[in-house]
């Protein structure tokens, strides 16, 4: 059976991630390749309804709970979504993956990285990215950047900031630490400097995906 591509875009909110996923996409596509994008959490029904759950800034979910959700919506996205396209030979773009758990919930939240660790390999099966691609920006990046967009929600609550946006500064502080760290010492990840011009991001990343899909 064929093997596929699997992309995962990290970084801290606002870093550029989604946008660089929807250009990578786009692009893929003109070179006819089969692509599939997804995010976590989400990427299938129940999935969804854990990130609306996730993301609700109104209710208060304490963060070991908010560790088992975020593991529980993985584990259906990747026995649903990810391996099944990877097995068809499609290139599937994930919008963050274990390294987003690593950064906000052990990070962030102070939770043991041993713990998430393993967590994140039973839900995803031992699954590895062929390459992350991470956002990195500076602290004060966070409140130049306004939220443009939010998923599922109408336009009357669109200047609603989700649950995990609305941490104080010093959430954000050891979430972008995180990433700097993880980004340093992981495998097959390429770092980008998210204060970059779109364009020249987007043309770093293929750049970077032409040499792992042989284009």
């Amino acid at each position: 059976m064929k093997k596929g591509v699997f992309i995962v875009i990290e970084g801290p909110d606002r870093s550029g991630k989604t946008t660089q996923a929807n250009l990578l996409k786009k692009w893929l596509e003109k070179m006819n390749k089969k692509v599939v994008l997804t995010r976590e959490p989400g990427g299938t029904k129940l999935s969804e309804e854990i990130r609306k759950i996730l993301l609700n800034p109104t209710n208060k979910i304490v963060d070991l709970s908010e560790l088992f959700l975020y593991e529980a919506a993985r584990a259906q996205h990747v026995k649903e979504k990810i391996i099944p396209a990877i097995k068809k030979g499609k290139i599937v773009i994930c919008d963050r993956f274990t390294m987003a758990t690593e950064a906000y919930q052990g990070y962030g939240r102070k939770l043991d990285l041993k713990n998430i660790k393993k967590l994140n390999e039973i839900a995803t099966q031992g699954l590895k990215p062929d390459l992350t691609i991470v956002m990195i920006m500076p602290d004060d990046e966070f409140e130049k950047r306004k939220r443009t967009k939010f998923y599922g929600l109408s336009k009357e609550k669109i200047k609603k900031i989700d649950r995990i946006e609305k941490e104080n500064s010093k959430f954000r502080k050891r979430v972008n630490l995180a990433y700097k760290k993880l980004a340093s010492k992981g495998k097959n990840i390429l770092r980008i400097d998210a204060t970059n011009n779109i364009n020249k991001i987007n043309e770093e990343i293929k750049r970077k995906m032409r040499k792992i899909i042989n284009l």
